[in-house]
């Protein structure tokens, strides 16, 4: 009951609120917190290096993949229902932040700012200010101190406007009142964890935990990231304040279960790591921090992702050549992230910072390379999709010189991924073949990497369960013969003989055991040991050693069944794993929907005024 109540209380203000804030004036900024932009919030390290260095020019191949400028965001709401019926979902227990309530929480409404005279309003700003640092009960008892709850709500509000549309209002008298009603409201200690067994995170079945409090989180949030903005904002005044210990506390809440204050989060930390260059290194080694101790220790983080986006921004601005230490955060750090279980909920991120920084150094490549081959997944397959979609990622950037170093123990890893009996992951292994410059680079290194696929491609073509892996596997086999005929018919020589070595051998071993056996029948005991195998003899088994009938129709074969292949993944539709109806928390999704991302929030300067 109480949480239903804490629900709709949430939504009843939230409304109230957007619908004070709708302003013919105000217009979206598109600014995202992994833009790397310029100027003085740029987030980028070239203020602490000369900017010359970043300027070193690399030849690229044509066909290579065009880097993205900006990290992929996280999202908010995972949930992805179908259109069915909907499953109410039954109450559970609300876990929420737990606040130490003030005392006295009966808040007097002051009056509004414009209507101040102008040398009162930054009196009338600060008290402003300690008034919102009044904090209300939303869990044991969300419907008491309504009136007082809308006064704090409103006056909040009201201080985003105003620092928002007007000049010269950021003082440094402010600075230190704007500081401590952040910290007060906001620095608080999170609820125990829904899931503390740290499991991975099912976007289709699992549900975040939302914030009782966020009406005025929300509003709190958007003023200090306002607050930042402001072109009054002085990093040289707000140094005193915003320090080490601040950030400490700021990285904290990113275990935040509520996506939406990560968000808030996400932006607002990208914003001071920007404009305080003193706190950069101290930032990157207590986010390092927090990594170690999810990679070693708990495996549970909840704010993983929107820490490799900051990540991801921050890397792309890392001066040239690089500094050893940003190249151990890639091997000691970036690539043991791969291991933790619950990968999916922040690869997308996780790869962006790696290939951010193959595009900054090619020399890194063979070591993420064979970090990535070091931690690949054995019994995992959708994980192991997700290092497939990486590593192309990867060759997608490769040198060609630092593909040569990597290619053989590669490509030895794609052909197990061939035959894997899971479909998707053969599937999306043979999708390299249709990357143009994998394929020009596997052309100029085909002497080496066709004969560790070829047996590989040939066996599946004829084993393998799933119809659209024979014709994915004949389109590499085409494209093989395109590229080396003479070598295509060499390595289909040297299967053939390969497999009538094996099989020779096997007759040998077939030849001992009846010796041994014959020896066996000389023992007076035999009799009353012996028992005739129900086996057939391993000579009578079925060999899959190529017949020249065989390497002829495969070659018929080839042509018709790529190009059969190529019309059938037009007309099939894309394989979506589908679940039963779960339960749903219609006020979670609805809550969710209705988030706008901390950056729709942010206008110019010359927008605000």
């Amino acid at each position: 009951r109480g949480r239903k109540f804490c629900t709709r209380w949430d939504f009843f203000l939230n409304a109230v609120f957007h619908r004070s804030q709708e302003s013919p004036k105000s217009t979206k900024s598109t600014t995202k917190p992994g833009s790397g932009g310029s100027g003085k919030d740029g987030g980028a390290e070239n203020s602490e290096e000369p900017q010359q260095q970043q300027q070193q020019q690399q030849q690229t191949t044509s066909n290579k993949r065009p880097s993205n400028s900006a990290p992929p965001p996280t999202q908010l709401n995972k949930i992805k229902y179908s259109g069915g019926p909907q499953i109410v979902k039954k109450e559970r227990r609300h876990s929420s932040s737990r606040f130490n309530l003030s005392k006295n929480r009966e808040l007097q409404k002051l009056p509004a700012l414009k209507d101040a005279p102008p040398h009162e309003r930054e009196e009338l700003f600060i008290q402003k200010l300690r008034q919102c640092c009044v904090l209300f009960d939303f869990i044991s008892d969300p419907l008491s101190d309504l009136k007082f709850k809308e006064v704090k709500r409103a006056g909040l509000n009201e201080m985003v406007e105003y620092i928002t549309h007007n000049r010269d209002v950021v003082t440094e008298a402010i600075y230190p009142e704007a500081v401590i009603m952040f910290s007060v409201n906001l620095f608080r200690t999170l609820p125990p964890s829904s899931n503390p067994t740290g499991a991975e995170f099912d976007p289709e079945e699992d549900e975040p935990t939302l914030e009782a409090a966020w009406p005025h989180l929300q509003l709190v949030y958007e003023f200090f990231l306002r607050f930042l903005e402001s072109p009054d904002f002085q990093p040289n005044v707000a140094k005193k304040y915003i320090d080490q210990k601040f950030v400490l506390s700021l990285l904290d809440l990113f275990d935040s279960e509520d996506p939406r204050e990560r968000d808030f989060l996400k932006t607002i930390l990208h914003r001071i790591y920007g404009k305080f260059l003193g706190l950069r290194a101290y930032v990157r080694r207590q986010i390092n921090n927090i990594f170690y101790r999810f990679i070693y220790e708990t495996e549970h983080h909840n704010g993983i992702a929107e820490l490799l986006e900051i990540l991801g921004s921050i890397i792309n601005g890392f001066a040239l050549p690089l500094k050893e230490e940003h190249k151990m955060f890639l091997i000691r750090v970036l690539l043991p992230l791969h291991k933790v279980k619950s990968l999916s909920v922040y690869h997308p991120q996780l790869a962006y910072c790696v290939v951010q920084f193959l595009e900054k150094d090619s020399s890194l490549t063979e070591p993420v390379i064979v970090g990535l081959l070091k931690f690949w997944p054995k019994t995992h397959s959708p994980k192991e999709v997700m290092f497939l979609n990486e590593l192309e990622e990867i060759l997608d950037v490769i040198e060609p010189s630092e593909f040569v170093k990597v290619m053989e123990p590669l490509f030895r890893q794609l052909a197990k991924c061939v035959s894997s009996p899971h479909f998707q992951v053969a599937e999306r292994a043979l999708y390299y073949w249709n990357n143009e410059y994998i394929m020009s680079l596997i052309s100029d290194n085909a002497a080496k990497i066709l004969p560790i696929m070829f047996p590989a491609l040939y066996k599946n073509s004829k084993s393998h369960w799933n119809k659209t892996i024979h014709g994915l596997i004949y389109n590499a086999l085409k494209l093989f013969m395109e590229m080396n005929q003479k070598l295509f018919d060499d390595c289909t020589q040297q299967y053939k003989a390969e497999k009538q070595k094996g099989r020779f051998r096997m007759k040998e071993r077939e030849e001992m055991w009846q010796k041994i056996e014959e020896l066996a029948r000389l023992n007076p005991q035999y009799p009353m040991y012996y028992a005739p195998s129900s086996l057939p003899s391993v000579c009578c088994m079925e060999t899959e050693t190529p017949t020249a009938e065989d390497i002829q129709l495969l070659k018929k074969t080839v042509e018709t069944e790529a190009v059969q292949m190529l019309k059938d993944i037009k007309k099939e539709k894309v394989l979506l794993r589908r679940k039963s109806e779960l339960p749903q928390d219609v006020y979670t999704i609805k809550a969710l929907e209705a988030h706008k991302r901390a950056e729709e929030f942010l206008t110019s300067s010359q927008e605000a005024l």
